[in-house]
């Protein structure tokens, strides 16, 4: 028998014997009559299978295991995410395609495809708590535009709750639901659980606009002085290029366009500045001086947004395990 060649049945057939016939009892109550059938006559034709291949078996069905139950706490984005750090982009899509034909539509992940300002004009009268708990069920760059489009004093309510939340009880987002599809007309079904906390609103605000990210940042100071301190740490800002060592330093600049980094150093911090100039060649480094030296005054969002490009191959790097941002745990996984 060849792991490669087997379907699907197959492979719930060798799982099933290898649970155990109490497990597998379990399992087979669950099943429709004409499953129930078709997996028993592949455990009948069972003959020997070689350890190698049942060991195969059992990891893939560990595997789309863990991805239910990443789904379940943080959505589709999140369960693949995971699962490429865990077993490599090719698997984890493998995976994840797997399970799409299980996973039903529901009024949430209708949401992706509804334009950020329609999204958020429906929003803009709901009560705070109900526009977090729809928020955490968008990936984050959809919630940041949502959130970028409410009231100020909205989004750093919003942003606090989103913060401080824990799991929701099924039926209350089903009744959320419901309002959703009413609404946008999506058909439904399913449980869902929604999950905040800190770094849900970390990597929202890594994404809304930085007037929007400062006001809420102030606004959660005065309300809760730790949370906004533990929500920052989660955080990553241009002037957080400090925070990286000289060979992660030099790992981005081979990233990010030489215009980019003048135009960035227009409106930073002198330690950015002395960094970036520390990790260059001395011809570099007259380049870039002569780049911001020849563009002359820049508007600040245009700086903004070339920060923000930066900041985002930071993110990118520090996933791929390519940089180290120090403060996260770096020191401690350096090996020498």
């Amino acid at each position: 028998m060849n792991y490669e060649n087997m379907t699907p049945l197959q492979k719930a057939a060798v799982a099933l014997v290898a649970f155990g016939s109490e497990v597998s009892a379990l399992v087979l109550k669950g099943l429709s009559e004409k499953e129930l059938e078709a997996v028993t006559v592949q455990i009948a034709n069972l003959r020997d299978v070689p350890a190698d291949v049942e060991e195969k078996v059992i990891e893939e069905c560990h595997q789309i295991f863990m991805a239910r139950q990443y789904i379940s706490q943080g959505g589709i984005d999140f369960a693949q995410s995971i699962l490429e750090k865990a077993v490599g982009s090719g698997k984890a899509k493998e995976i994840m395609h797997r399970l799409e034909s299980s996973i039903k539509s529901t009024g949430f992940s209708l949401l992706k495809d509804i334009d950020p300002k329609q999204l958020s004009s429906f929003l803009q009268n709901e009560h705070p708590q109900t526009i977090a708990l729809i928020l955490t069920q968008l990936n984050p760059q959809n919630a940041a535009g949502v959130l970028s489009e409410l009231s100020p004093e909205l989004q750093a309510e919003v942003s606090l709750r989103i913060a401080v939340m824990e799991k929701i009880a099924p039926e209350i987002l089903k009744e959320i639901e419901q309002t959703l599809e009413g609404h946008f007309e999506a058909t439904a079904g399913g449980e869902m659980s929604a999950s905040g906390g800190a770094k849900a609103i970390a990597e929202v605000l890594n994404l809304i606009e930085p007037s929007a990210e400062k006001n809420i940042l102030q606004s959660l100071e005065a309300e809760d002085p730790d949370l906004a301190a533990e929500i920052k740490n989660m955080m990553f800002i241009f002037d957080d290029l400090t925070l990286l060592d000289d060979r992660s330093i030099q790992r981005l600049l081979k990233e990010v366009e030489t215009k980019d980094i003048a135009i960035s150093l227009k409106a930073t911090i002198e330690e950015v500045k002395s960094k970036i100039f520390a990790n260059v060649s001395e011809r570099v480094a007259v380049m870039i001086q002569e780049e911001m030296e020849f563009m002359g005054p820049t508007r600040l969002s245009d700086v903004e947004a070339a920060q923000s490009r930066i900041v985002e191959s930071v993110r990118r790097l520090e996933e791929e395990g390519q940089i180290i941002i120090s403060g996260r745990g770096g020191k401690e996984e350096i090996i020498v």
